[in-house]
């Protein structure tokens, strides 16, 4: 069995019990998210290599991965266009970045 401290990938799960597989260089932009996958940290997602993340539901924490993989995607260009946010969603995402420190 792959150590999953070691792994490639992380999982995120919403409260509501969708699951999200994304690589952990892109999700490690956030900075609750890098500390608990910390080895040092002691927590328990860094054993298993999954965030259960209570406070966003699936519909809020696919916009936020979508946001760490377009993130990874350009990090290093210039120019990037905006990303696609629905109206009815950017009050949630706003409460979601300052909960993730994205």
């Amino acid at each position: 069995m792959a150590d999953p401290t070691r792994s490639e990938y992380v999982t995120l799960v919403s409260c509501d019990g969708f699951e999200f597989i994304i690589p952990r260089s892109a999700a490690c932009i956030s900075g609750t998210i890098r500390r608990m996958l910390d080895p040092a940290s002691k927590f328990s997602e860094a054993l298993s290599g999954r965030c259960v993340l209570e406070n966003l539901t699936g519909i809020v924490l696919e916009k936020v991965c979508e946001y760490f993989m377009y993130n990874e995607k350009h990090k290093d260009q210039a120019n990037v266009p905006d990303m696609e946010i629905p109206a009815e969603l950017c009050l949630e995402l706003l409460m979601a970045a300052d909960y993730l420190d994205t």
